[in-house]
């Protein structure tokens, strides 16, 4: 263990972020390069001897969080990636992206604050990968069996690797133009730049695993045929499928969904576009939808030059602390302050400073931007069709159902919408689903058995596509059990570890 005495002498330092005015100007991270160093051993210390290290649950990649935290407190950072990668295929991944549900788990968490997990996480592979300790790992011999994965996102990449690195000879297909799915373009550049992507892909390269970007299978190969090309296929292809919002006013121009929008500032950053087609700049936003795709809406208006950038939710607001009904060491829902919210707090206070007389469309200084508890009723536009103005009425919910409050009705100024509510399940245009005779679950999910294949033989399901929205850590889960089940179905055995069922579901309540 590390220093039995760490989490009583220590408190929880986390990551220090740029200052607003600077971070706003570029799309790198958030974060002060290098700031977790003079701290992290000792944040690594806090990890306690629990006993039973609950943070394994949490976790649905199990990772052996106890274990790296000791090496990463007594400095040896080749063995604390060496336990980070047993378990986590990308970990500067989930370092950056993952909610952390490890830290929610936390048997320190019962009385005090959590140990920073994810902070002594990217710490580590950001440290293996400048010292060169993240090499190509190539099978000892080639199997001789063909593996297509359909989908590079998290989970269609966590699969091809753990099946190349058996021996399978594994084509990873893409649909857009270059691998990573919404690793590639659903995530901006300032939550995680594309250079962590670009590497972990020339290491799969260097092991063997081929890609082939803009074919989108239904459209480009039909499913049934490339079925008859390969010894076995895992669809990941995520839960791609937007949830819309039929209200009046959805069709004029300015009215995006959220997978509209931040591709394209996605393909500025690569170089693809000098200015995005939808852009915030100048406009007032309004962000539908409190999640983290929301927030990332947020920070990309911020970058592109937005008047002002209010995000609406549904549900009430959050609490602070976790609910009764929410206990440890379960995921609380709980009100938290992305950097894209401290934005806008800042710039609004910026604003104010600038211009004292504040016009009834910016929002207030202080307030993040948010409003809770609100529902879109329909959307008005000007005579050119451009969106304009958002009503919304204020809601709340009264016997289990959500009711409208009279005499709350109110506008906003909307110049640029994204819808970020969600998604629905798996794109059933393409002609994918069909085209395979894949059977569907109750959820609109694709169906798949205790091994992750589906109802055709020698057809698997990993991700979201399977198990529905969920997040990056789940999907790396997914993806290396049901590697295990495509290669337990090509070889009649498998060592591949598989550390989620599909059954399993989040340790929430």
């Amino acid at each position: 263990m590390a220093d039995p005495k760490g989490f009583l002498t220590t408190g929880r330092e986390v990551a220090q972020t740029r200052p607003v005015a600077e971070r706003v100007r570029d799309w790198n991270e958030v974060y002060v390069p290098g700031s977790l160093l003079p701290v992290i051993s000792k944040q690594a210390s806090r990890c306690m001897d629990c006993g039973i290290p609950f943070c394994h649950n949490g976790c649905p990649l199990g990772n052996l969080i106890p274990e790296w935290n000791d090496y990463a407190y007594r400095d040896d950072w080749r063995a604390a990636s060496e336990r980070l990668h047993a378990t986590n295929n990308f970990p500067e991944f989930t370092g950056r992206l993952c909610p952390a549900p490890c830290e929610a788990a936390c048997v320190l968490g019962i009385n005090q604050q959590p140990v920073t997990i994810k902070n002594v996480e990217v710490t580590i592979i950001d440290k293996a990968w400048a010292a060169g300790d993240v090499t190509p790992q190539p099978p000892e011999r080639l199997s001789g069996k063909t593996v297509a994965v359909i989908g590079s996102g998290p989970a269609g990449l966590a699969a091809a690797q753990q099946l190349t690195r058996a021996g399978h000879t594994v084509a990873v297909y893409e649909r857009a133009d270059r691998i990573g799915g919404l690793l590639r373009y659903g995530i901006p550049e300032f939550k995680m730049e594309k250079r962590h992507i670009n590497r972990r892909i020339e290491q799969m390269r260097a092991e063997g695993t081929k890609f082939r970007t803009e074919v989108e299978i239904g459209r480009d190969i039909d499913a049934a045929k490339l079925r008859k090309r390969y010894d076995a296929v895992v669809i990941a292809a995520g839960a791609t499928t937007s949830r819309d919002l039929p209200v009046p006013g959805r069709d004029l121009k300015g009215v995006h969904f959220a997978m509209e929008y931040l591709p394209m500032a996605n393909k500025v950053q690569e170089g693809d576009l000098t200015v995005s087609p939808i852009t915030a700049e100048g406009k007032h936003v309004v962000v539908i939808g409190g999640g983290d795709t929301g927030a990332d809406c947020v920070g990309t208006a911020h970058r592109q030059g937005a008047a002002s950038v209010t995000q609406l939710e549904i549900m009430p607001k959050p609490g602070e602390e976790r609910n009764a009904n929410q206990p440890w060491p379960t995921f609380p829902m709980l009100y938290k302050v992305t950097s894209a919210h401290e934005e806008t707090t800042v710039l609004a206070r910026m604003r104010a400073e600038a211009n004292p007389v504040q016009g009834p469309s910016s929002p207030k200084a202080g307030e993040e931007g948010r409003v809770y508890s609100v529902s879109t009723t329909h959307f008005e536009g000007d005579e050119d069709g451009n969106v304009q103005w958002l009503h919304l009425v204020e809601v709340e919910f009264t016997d289990g159902k959500l009711v409208q409050k009279p005499g709350t009705e109110r506008r906003i100024p909307a110049q640029l919408v994204t819808l970020a509510m969600g998604f629905t399940g798996t794109d059933r245009q393409n002609g994918l689903v069909d085209q395979f005779g894949l059977e569907l679950d109750a959820r609109g999910n694709i169906a798949r058995d205790a091994d992750y294949a589906t109802n055709v033989p020698g057809v698997f399901v990993a991700g979201d596509a399977g198990r529905g929205q969920s997040l990056i850590v789940w999907a790396i889960a997914e993806g290396r059990s049901a590697a295990r089940g495509v290669d337990r179905y090509l070889t009649g055995t498998s060592t591949l570890p598989a550390p989620v069922r599909p059954t399993d579901r989040a340790l929430t309540v």
